[in-house]
Formats: structure tokens, sequence, C-alpha cells
């Protein structure tokens, strides 16, 4: 297990959720998912470093894996929905690596889903604009369980070891 990381399986629930990817504007459920590891990861794009280094990280498990990248999906969900449009967020997202979607949802689809997670998050709109949220980033196996949770993505190669073994089952 990487440091700062924690075997969740068997105590967080399985990935379930309803929201919007800006990619497309589609609506999607965590069942669109179903045969990919995903990673979890709530932020907003406006974020002047967590966020973008966390993706950045993020990018580089997905480099990593090489051809086993396209069997993981990153979802970024926006905790401030209000200024992270579809537009803003897929340019976001395109960013980064094809393998990350941004998803955007309703106050109630984001609440839901924060909560299922334990995902504190607080939008302020002031002034100054402020928003709040958790780090932690979250694992699921191609079945949808909850497998480990982090709040640090720096050993990239730790957790791309990680990953590796969820997508090789």
């Amino acid at each position: 297990m990487p440091p700062g990381a924690t075997d969740i399986t068997g105590t967080m629930p399985a990935l379930s959720f309803t929201m919007t990817r800006a990619s497309d504007g589609a609506g999607i459920s965590a069942n669109d998912y179903r045969g990919k590891v995903v990673v979890l990861y709530f932020g907003y794009t406006h974020c002047p470093d967590v966020c973008p280094a966390t993706l950045a990280n993020l990018t580089d498990l997905l480099q990593y894996l090489g051809r086993d990248a396209d069997k993981v999906r990153v979802l970024f969900v926006t905790v401030d929905p209000n200024r992270d449009t579809l537009p803003i967020l897929k340019q976001y997202a395109a960013a980064f690596a094809p393998q990350v979607d941004g998803l955007r949802g309703s106050d109630n689809e984001l609440a839901a889903l924060a909560r299922r997670y334990r995902v504190a998050y607080s939008v302020d709109p002031g002034p100054p604009y402020t928003v709040m949220h958790s780090s932690a980033v979250f694992f699921f196996d191609a079945g949808g369980r909850a497998r480990m949770v982090t709040l640090s993505t720096d050993d990239t190669a730790a957790l791309a070891n990680v990953v590796e073994r969820l997508v090789h089952g």
C-alpha cells in the first residue's frame, strides 16, 4: 500500500452516482464505468494548487500504466458547478489525459455522491469567492467496489502498482 493510502475494501459502498459528463454532455451513471478501474476525485477548475497537482499526479500514474491506462478512468467531480460549466470542465479535464472525465451534477447529485464517500466541501460566493473540499482520492475496481483511498498522490509509481493490480484482478 502506498504511503498515506488505506485499504477500504468492504468498508465503503460501491461506486454509485448519476451526473453529466463534460466531454459530451451525456447523462451518465456509475454503471457506465463498469469494467474500468475508476479513480474518483472531487475538486474544481479554479483551484490554484491542490487540484491541478493531484490531476497531474494521476496523469503520471496513467503514463506508468502504458496500454493499461485505457482500462482506467479518472473521474474529476466538480464541487463548484456554478462556475464549472460543462465547456470549462471539458477543457480542464482534457488538459490532463484522455482518461480523465470531468463530471458535473445538480446540487442534489453532488451532495449525494459526496455524502456517500464522506467528502466535505463548501462554496462561499463571498466576496471573496471561496471553495473548500476534501483531498481524498478513491480507487474502485472494475466491478465498482471501493478498494483504496489516499490523501496523497505524490508516489505515482506506487499508486500505479495498485491500479495495475486492480486492472488485472
